[in-house]
């Protein structure tokens, strides 16, 4: 399949001057985004935005300022990991926003309820760089720990205080070759969540390495895991009807048979210098990966939710 066939289809991965503010090409103002609503950051003013919001309307866009934010005693609010949404619009009654700063702070905020930032305080250090993702299934926000082998799940209910935490027990592991060997232990790995359309909980693993006299780095691999309630995480090559999207934005999954154009257990990627696919059954295959290109908003937005 052609690298950018799905893309066209299905994904947008960037929009031209014309349709996108030139202030999100400046890194300093974009601080995350979810199923295309933009979150700028400016004076602890947290700004949603749907430009790159597919079902936005170009000559009225939307901005949706959200409360002042309130920094913690010991936590800092100038680092953002990302921001996650709990459904496609912060407009929806139900909607949660959720911010997730480097460090102990984790903010939450309902916009129709034109409340304030629910805060709280992470004490794990492991959970400090994590980035913080929504599960439809257990109506949760959830972080990933360093190095993958815990989750924690916060909401407005139950945990706000006290989360949910399950340790991961990884099972069905790849014959280590040299090969897996070098890429376990990249200092370049990160790992995402995602929920896939069966509601199944996907942990994908992202190996990256740095060549010489290249000032980034690039894609070596990927793997994914799909977990389970007892908190075991199997590796597979096989995710059935479904791909994966990671980029700057909140990672998602969509249905591939609901995409003309997409083939199925393939897992797309983008960041400011790469894009690429990956076949789920064939994790060492790099060959549909382009680089050394400049996305300024490197973001893979669903054509529809």
């Amino acid at each position: 399949m052609s690298l950018l066939l799905g893309l066209d289809r299905c994904i947008l991965n960037r929009w031209t001057d014309a349709l996108v503010p030139s202030e999100l090409y400046e890194p300093a103002g974009t601080i995350g985004e979810s199923y295309g609503w933009v979150a700028t950051f400016k004076d602890r003013i947290l700004c949603l935005q749907d430009d790159l919001n597919p079902n936005a309307s170009a000559s009225n866009p939307k901005r949706i300022p959200l409360p002042r934010l309130v920094t913690l005693p010991h936590c800092q609010t100038d680092l953002v990991t990302n921001v996650s949404m709990s459904s496609s619009s912060p407009e929806d009654d139900d909607c949660v926003v959720a911010v997730k700063f480097l460090g102990p702070q984790l903010s939450l905020c309902r916009p129709a309820y034109g409340s304030g930032w629910t805060n709280i305080t992470i004490t794990d250090p492991s959970f400090f760089s994590s980035r913080v993702m929504f599960s439809k299934r257990d109506q949760t926000f959830s972080l990933l720990a360093y190095g993958g082998h815990e989750i924690g799940s916060w909401d407005l209910h139950k945990h706000i205080n006290n989360p949910k935490l399950q340790k991961l027990h990884f099972q069905n592991f790849p014959v280590c070759t040299k090969t897996i060997a070098e890429l376990i232990g990249s200092p370049y790995m990160t790992e995402h969540l995602v929920e896939s359309p069966a509601g199944e909980t996907l942990l994908v693993k992202w190996f990256k390495y740095r060549i010489k006299d290249i000032i980034h780095v690039q894609t070596k691999s990927l793997m994914v895991f799909k977990l389970d309630d007892e908190g075991n995480a199997v590796f597979t090559d096989d995710i059935g009807d479904a791909n994966i999207f990671i980029s700057n934005g909140e990672p998602f999954s969509l249905p591939s048979s609901s995409y003309p154009g997409l083939e199925p257990n393939d897992v797309y990627f983008v960041d400011e210098h790469e894009v690429g696919v990956m076949d789920v059954a064939n994790m060492t295959n790099t060959s549909n990966v382009s680089t050394d290109l400049s996305f300024p908003v490197a973001y893979f937005i669903p054509s529809r939710f």
